[in-house]
């Protein structure tokens, strides 16, 4: 326990997910087996393996003096949210899974509790065979959808669980014609609701995070016919650089009922030193969500007014703020594309980009194409307005721009928020595609326009045609299948140099 009564765990030498180690039982003659994406990511395991997985877990809790169960559930829509199980050996662990997941109020509605699927964490037990069994580690988290079941061996690492459910709600719901998603969301006191997709560090959390607006969730989300629901009932922050006056909401998320995970604590204050990553970078901390003063209980709201797609451009070509149309939402999410900063011995840093399908392609466990079209089908039945925004550089690349500043970054996001930007004047990116306004309140004159920015103007076409050539080469690999719509001609144009 830290000094305010916080328990703090440390998850020994598994600090984040093993995604090498995580396997789907590929089922002969099942849906399954025709319906999920087998990949890198849904890696199979024959039904063999699966057995002798499963009896080495089994018998390894077994021989528990306790076990810990328990049963709540995923999805906050009555109508359509799933009914999950753990069984962990670790009180902690139990502990996780209570504050991620959504809490049953009463005793009477576990009477029968008959769960849609379960999660054996033997977290203790490892997997002597592994060699053997063609697995690439004695550490494994394996998933039998047709089953039910998954068991976890060899990692004490609590998003093992909450990333795992995640994977299989992203197989359940666009099955029922849901579209499940990496994203945070919240809603305005009128009612409004928007969604902010992004990958880890474009500023998915700390965006949602607003004062003036109620939280839903800062994860993941799903949208049915009644409108947008949060799959947890906690959220699961990073606290790398924790500061109260930067993220005040999280720092005070942080008292008893809250589980800090490998943080470094301070043997004289008794308190976690945030800025100290010599266990880990990705230090956490799970709390239930109710430690957020303007959370929305029900984790429930309408259709999304808007979309917003987070991207952190190390190249520093894209604009703070651009519109987009159905078609090149599609396409954006499709990419799912931001930039990280590499760094090399000799201190030279050349962005590197990245592009993960649905802003989170490790948890999809249907083919992205699947996501798209729902995504496609769900913008315009519901009018939700795309937009695509930048909190990466500004003015030049990496090493020679600036980073956006967060002002200018909420200035947009305020501006299509409360629907002033709706009535600026756009002008058309004739190489990106997307339309971008000329002027916003709060955003200062020259970084609309990101051409405008740069010094070198010469430099700011060259590194914009290499962005451009990247997203069209990653796209064409990737998402150009025969007999499924093709939404190439909706990002970038072809640059006439490729």
């Amino acid at each position: 326990f830290v000094s305010n009564g916080t328990f703090a765990v440390d998850t020994g030498i598994f600090t984040g997910r093993s995604p090498k180690d995580k396997w789907v039982v590929r089922n002969p003659g099942t849906d399954s087996e025709k319906l999920v994406d087998w990949n890198n990511i849904n890696q199979e395991a024959s039904p063999e393996v699966w057995n002798d997985l499963y009896a080495n877990s089994i018998s390894h809790m077994n021989k528990a003096e306790r076990l810990y169960v328990f049963d709540g559930y995923v999805g906050a829509n009555p109508a359509t949210q799933k009914k999950v199980r753990f069984i962990t050996e670790l009180a902690w662990q139990h502990h996780f899974v209570r504050n991620m997941f959504i809490r049953p109020t009463t005793e009477e509605e576990l009477v029968g509790f008959e769960p849609d699927f379960t999660i054996i964490n033997s977290c203790q037990t490892s997997n002597p065979k592994w060699k053997e069994h063609g697995l690439n580690s004695e550490v494994y988290a394996c998933f039998n959808l047709e089953e039910k079941v998954a068991v976890i061996g060899g990692t004490y690492y609590g998003g093992e669980m909450k990333k795992g459910i995640f994977a299989l709600m992203n197989y359940w719901l666009p099955l029922e014609g849901i579209m499940s998603m990496h994203c945070s969301a919240n809603k305005g006191p009128a009612g409004d609701t928007a969604l902010f997709f992004g990958l880890s560090g474009t500023g998915k959390t700390t965006l949602s995070a607003d004062s003036s607006r109620y939280l839903l969730g800062d994860d993941e989300h799903g949208w049915d016919n009644d409108g947008i629901f949060n799959f947890e009932g906690g959220c699961y922050a990073k606290t790398i650089d924790l500061k109260e006056e930067n993220e005040p909401e999280i720092f005070r998320a942080i008292r008893p009922d809250a589980l800090l995970e490998n943080n470094t604590i301070d043997p004289e204050t008794n308190w976690p030193d945030f800025a100290d990553t010599t266990k880990t970078q990705n230090g956490r901390v799970s709390y239930p969500l109710y430690h957020i003063p303007n959370y929305e209980p029900s984790g429930m709201a309408g259709h999304p007014d808007n979309c917003i797609f987070l991207t952190c451009d190390a190249f520093g070509v894209l604009p703070p703020v651009a519109r987009l149309d159905s078609n090149q939402a599609v396409y954006h999410f499709l990419s799912g594309y931001t930039a990280k900063v590499a760094g090399t011995e000799r201190g030279i840093t050349e962005p590197e980009a990245t592009f993960s399908a649905g802003f989170g392609a490790a948890f999809l466990t249907l083919h992205p194409t699947v996501y798209a079209d729902l995504l496609k089908e769900k913008l315009d039945q519901h009018g939700t307005k795309a937009w695509l925004v930048n909190t990466g550089w500004s003015g030049g690349a990496y090493g020679v721009g600036k980073r956006m500043a967060i002002k200018t970054t909420r200035a947009c996001v305020n501006g299509i928020l409360d629907g002033s930007i709706n009535s600026a004047e756009f002008v058309k990116d004739d190489l990106f595609n997307f339309e971008v306004p000329k002027a916003l309140p709060g955003v200062p004159e020259g970084v609309l326009i990101p051409r405008e920015g740069w010094a070198d103007k010469a430099a700011y076409d060259a590194t914009a045609e290499k962005l451009a050539g990247m997203f069209q080469q990653n796209f064409v690999k990737k998402f150009v299948v025969p007999g499924r719509t093709d939404y190439t001609s909706y990002g970038p144009k072809q640059s006439a140099k490729a």
